[in-house]
């Protein structure tokens, strides 16, 4: 899960690489991933038959998926990236939710305190102004701008609902699962992507080709297989190390500067994964940080 959300942090350098329209990066990576995935199922031999159940999970995921991306990019263009990120990074909680009323487990909220401290790390960091980003908008639309933050929550439920279906999808294997979500995707985008701007230079075909193998395929396949075997708290908590590493991004290649508070946001993300990973309770994480004020 942690390669998986590492690789996650950093699509965003190869697709602003690529110099291609955002619908036709996500086609491409869906036809790339797919095939590469189904390819190396093949080769290594796993292919399982799904009964009716199963088929049912699959198409669920995948249209859970589509319509992920599909809301999540126009919540970019209606509101801001900082905006629809803070926003799109409530699946967690949603995750968390999903899996307490389906498997009706009181532990899961034990985890919950590290999950906000980890938000509010997301909010920290992402340099979100409330006053200039949310209150308005570029050309001073607040509708526009809240519909774009109801995509993101949409965008976000619905990343949610992908996971448990994996989950779901136990004894497939993630490349068989991954793969055929993808083709899917690939299926229904291919009549909204606009080809007519492609480049054949080698910056822009090579970003596409190592987001469609590596950050698709391989990450798809990664990704799925810590759905399948990690327990739900773990996978909410450790999907906060994206936004982490696209900041860090930020600041490596595009010379990103850091505020304070931008440092103490990714402080509170790399503390609750720690706390969750180490299955830490308040206490013990105020002992860590040397907050004993009265505690014995």
């Amino acid at each position: 899960m942690v390669a998986a959300m590492t690789l996650s942090g950093t699509i965003g350098l190869f697709v602003m690489a690529s110099g291609q329209p955002a619908m036709t990066v996500v086609l491409l990576r869906c036809l790339i991933g797919g095939i590469s995935l189904l390819a190396l199922l093949y080769w290594q031999g796993g292919w399982k038959n799904f009964n009716v159940a199963q088929v049912k999970w699959l198409l669920l995921g995948a249209a859970a998926l589509i319509i992920n991306w599909l809301c999540l990019f126009s919540a970019y263009k209606l509101s801001s990236i900082s905006i629809a990120t803070v926003v799109y990074h409530v699946q967690p909680f949603f995750l968390l939710i999903l899996l307490a009323m389906t498997q009706k487990d009181g532990q899961i909220w034990r985890k919950l305190p590290f999950l906000l401290l980890a938000f509010a790390g997301v909010v920290f960091s992402s340099g979100l102004d409330v006053q200039h980003d949310f209150l308005c908008s570029a050309d001073g639309h607040f509708s526009q701008v809240l519909a774009g933050a109801g995509l993101a929550l949409l965008a976000a439920l619905l990343y949610a609902f992908a996971t448990l279906a994996t989950r779901k999808l136990q004894g497939i294997a993630p490349a068989q699962i991954a793969g055929l979500q993808l083709l899917v995707g690939a299926v229904v985008l291919a009549p909204m992507a606009d080809l007519s701007g492609w480049s054949w230079h080698w910056q822009s075909w090579g970003s596409l080709v190592l987001l469609g193998f590596v950050h698709t395929g391989l990450m798809y396949k990664l990704m799925y297989d810590a759905f399948q075997k990690l327990p739900a708290t773990s996978i909410a908590t450790l999907s906060f190390i994206y936004p982490l590493v696209a900041l860090l991004v930020d600041v490596w290649f595009f010379s990103t500067v850091l505020s304070a508070m931008q440092l103490l946001g990714m402080a509170m993300i790399l503390i609750a994964v720690l706390a969750n990973q180490r299955d830490w309770n308040l206490l013990m994480l105020m002992r860590t940080l040397n907050l004993r004020n009265g505690i014995k």
